[in-house]
């Protein structure tokens, strides 16, 4: 008892001591002090100020709906009953909190317009002072995990309630716990977009529109039969269903609620599209064709689609799988039809801040809206917004469903005229797509450059993989002894990157080696809610604790795949990059002889000597002050932190020994064989691992396999079917033919079969329906025989007349014998 109570005394005096020298977190998250930190690496390193965890504060859940109405508690901060909380969330928009009966503070989410981490203050005295701090994840609706948000059952016959053949009741599921009462409110809120696009005043809100229902048992459920809406709020074609506490007033803003995706309100529309959709929808499609006639060109500036569905789910910093349309999740593509996969790009473009999408078909190849409903569309506003967000057409998935998915509606899907659709959202085809380059650390590491060299160097302590002045990238690498004690080989355990001026991301090892952890500037992440984030000028996706990828704006991603313990690293760099790299990836320009380029510039001579590529290797340790890592506990600060980042003492095995007393001889021979053996058997006989050597083996295949898909593909553009005429064939990459055949009556001139050639031309000649001969025939034989009528007719009546003249002539000269 006596010693908890002099340790309880040393906290509280060691809390005084840290408050008289201003040693306190309150106002001061993210300081190190001298004798306590207020930083997120304090927790491991044990030197935290006493009331971090007060002031600093965690939350759970971390994220939530854009739309909000997240209820969520504030961890280990302390707070009273009377305390009166107010959560402010980026500096500017406050919601009412509360203290449970457990004493713990809670704070609602807001609506919000912006997606990723913002900025949380929260208050205990009514908005007077804002003394603790944290962070709230907003996702986008499409983005956000199921058990966040209510779930339309059928969610298609809701959208296309009132069309032909499409009726009934509707129903709506939700999790209870998301709204922790016994009963609610079903609330209906449109979004709409007013002001002169792409100016100032273009604006963009959510606004309550009516209620469904009011005092409903909160029983997870809810069905209803609809009806047009009244007092002209069928003039709101997008919106989302709330479900919220029915204590509070009607359309209270940012209170507990649940929400369910934006949608297309076809179910409560206006009685005159229920009666005839298709003349209704087709006035709104001509509308909106004028609209867009009015509106910039966006699609001069958007990326292009890549010619395959293997580069296009290659290509992982520039494409990400578009959630409407994936392969993995079963290809169900309400909004592209015969596509079994979509993917888009993942950075809105420049100026207009577009987007670009790209779907494909079974057979790999892309599916051109010339040719298919189904086909890739571009986006006058990018579905996953854009940085700052806020207005229009940045607005995260709203500014997208107002200028291309409600159109959409229009012209194609509630109406048969896509073609005014597609005449401002045509597919772009790859033609212009340029693939990027690849490079891999893999193993006790192994590396293969962006021109394709590979050597092993196994360095310890924390190198330049990548470093691009032009493109102000840096990325770097950290290695670590496969064993501490008697392998003498390393092995990549972390790897930090940014792009200026980006988060910095580092990627690491878990203490376990099973699982990688991802860390933004030095916080570590928690991707257990949410599997994509939006950070400041980097995006981060971590669909499992074994992969992560990272995508920057220039268009570089990374990806890090945990293997057997060991961390292979692929970075892919577009071609903009060209002649601007250097570090242990090499030089990325299409010449492996210059690859090995040492930090003061000169060249390794002899790839084949260990010791001159270990020099190499070394050559590439980063200093301090440009060091991206997290030093949060002691091994890694004096391991790494307090000593040069080679650690020079340390002399790694450099060739494979080759006994066959070995008892992993049989091993290595059984698993490694073929191209890149050379590592696999490195990693078996050297860092004693047959597991590490069979994932060295697929590391190095899978690398091989990337190689091949993001080889260039020859596209020769998409080629039109002959008027009158048609064509069998949707693929116009090398190699791929396409047949060409006229309707009958009409014979085709040109080429009947035009194969895309490796030079990006199509073989033959235009093709043209000509009117058949025989029908010429028919036409110039009905004209001869008219003419031929006309003069038999002729020459009968001037015959006739001859005649007659003749018996005239006859009858006067008996008259005149007679008289």
């Amino acid at each position: 008892m006596m010693e908890r109570s002099t340790a309880v005394i040393f906290v509280f005096l060691v809390l005084c001591i840290c408050r008289t020298l201003g040693q306190t977190c309150e106002g001061n998250c993210g300081v190190k002090f001298d004798l306590c930190s207020c930083h997120s690496t304090c927790t491991s390193l044990e030197y935290c100020c006493t009331d971090y965890k007060e002031y600093c504060v965690e939350v759970f859940p971390y994220s939530g709906s854009i739309l909000g109405g997240t209820d969520f508690i504030v961890l280990e901060a302390s707070f009273n009953k009377s305390s009166e909380i107010i959560c402010r969330f980026n500096h500017n928009i406050n919601t009412v909190g509360y203290v449970d009966e457990n004493s713990r503070g809670h704070c609602i989410s807001p609506l919000l317009y912006e997606t990723g981490w913002v900025p949380l203050h929260i208050s205990s005295d009514n908005g007077t002072t804002f003394s603790r701090v944290g962070a709230w994840l907003s996702v986008h609706t499409g983005k956000l995990d199921a058990q966040f948000k209510a779930t339309m059952v059928n969610s298609t016959k809701w959208q296309y309630y009132g069309t032909p053949d499409v009726g009934g009741t509707l129903e709506m599921t939700w999790n209870t716990s998301l709204v922790s009462v016994e009963r609610v409110n079903i609330e209906l809120w449109g979004y709409s977009e007013t002001g002169k696009p792409y100016s100032d005043n273009w604006q963009g809100e959510w606004e309550y529109l009516y209620s469904l229902a009011k005092d409903q048992p909160n029983s997870g459920s809810f069905s209803f039969l609809p009806k047009p809406a009244e007092n002209g709020f069928s003039s709101w074609e997008l919106g989302s269903l709330r479900i919220s506490p029915s204590t509070y007033p009607d359309g209270m803003w940012n209170v507990q609620a649940a929400w369910t995706e934006d949608h297309a309100l076809a179910w409560h529309l206006e009685e005159k599209f229920r009666q005839n959709s298709t003349v209704w929808a087709l006035e709104k499609c001509l509308a909106w064709d004028q609209l867009e006639n009015q509106l910039p060109n966006f699609l001069s500036e958007i990326i292009d689609c890549p010619c395959t569905l293997a580069q296009a789910r290659a290509d992982t910093g520039r494409f990400h799988t578009d959630y409407g349309c994936d392969v993995e999740k079963g290809s169900v593509c309400t909004y592209h039809p015969g596509s079994v996969h979509c993917v888009r790009a993942i950075q809105a473009s420049p100026r207009y801040a577009a987007g670009q999408q790209c779907c494909y078909d079974s057979t790999g190849a892309q599916v051109l809206t010339a040719d298919s409903i189904g086909g890739s569309t571009p986006d006058r506003a990018h579905d996953w917004g854009s940085p700052p967000y806020k207005k229009p057409p940045r607005v995260p998935g709203q500014s997208h469903w107002v200028y291309d998915v409600l159109s959409f509606y229009y012209c194609c899907l509630w109406s048969d005229n896509c073609h005014y659709y597609f005449k401002h959202r045509p597919s772009s085809d790859c033609r212009r797509y340029q693939s990027p380059s690849s490079a891999v650390v893999f193993g006790d590491p192994h590396f293969i450059t962006f021109d394709g060299v590979s050597y092993s160097f196994n360095g310890k302590g924390e190198y330049t993989l990548v470093t691009s002045a032009k493109k102000r990238l840096t990325i770097q690498g950290r290695t670590e002894p496969v064993n501490r004690t008697t392998i003498k080989a390393t092995k990549l355990t972390a790897v930090a990157m940014k792009e200026t001026p980006s988060d910095v991301i580092e990627v690491r090892l878990v203490s376990s080696h099973n699982g990688l952890e991802v860390l933004q500037n030095q916080k570590t992440l928690s991707f257990s809610e949410q599997s994509w984030m939006d950070l400041h000028g980097v995006f981060v996706f971590s669909p499992a604790s074994t992969n992560v990828t990272v995508m920057f704006p220039s268009g570089a991603g990374v990806e890090v795949r945990l293997r057997e313990g060991t961390m292979t690293t692929t970075v892919l760099l577009p071609e903009e990059f060209k002649d601007s790299t250097l570090g242990l990836l090499g030089k990325m320009n299409g010449d492996a002889k210059d690859d090995l380029t040492l930090s003061n510039g000169q060249l390794v001579l002899n790839l084949t000597n260990p010791e001159e590529v270990f020099s190499f290797g070394a050559s590439w340790a980063i200093s301090n002050n440009s060091a991206l890592f997290t030093y949060d506990s002691n091994y890694l600060l004096d391991t790494y932190y307090y000593v040069p980042r080679h650690d020079h003492t340390f002399v790694p095995v450099f060739s494979v020994p080759e006994s066959p007393d070995d008892p992993l001889a049989n091993q290595a021979s059984e698993i490694c064989s073929g191209e890149g053996s050379q590592f696999c058997r490195y990693d078996i006989l050297v860092g004693r691992s047959p597991s590490m050597g069979n994932a060295t083996k697929v590391s190095f295949q899978s690398h091989i396999s990337l190689v091949e898909d993001l080889k260039r593909v020859i596209s020769c553009g998409w080629l039109s079917p002959p008027k009158n005429g048609k064509k069998e064939g949707t693929t116009y990459v090398q190699g791929a033919k396409v047949q060409l055949s006229c309707d009958d009556g009409y014979t085709l001139k040109g080429s009947a079969e035009r194969i895309c050639q490796e030079n990006g031309q199509w073989t033959g000649d235009d093709s043209n329906c000509v009117v058949t001969s025989n029908v010429a025939g028919i036409v110039a034989g009905s004209i001869i025989g008219a003419v031929a009528l006309i003069v038999i007719i002729t020459t009968i009546i001037l015959h006739s007349r001859k005649q007659k003249r003749k018996d005239a002539h006859s009858e006067e000269a008996v008259t005149s014998e007679a008289l």
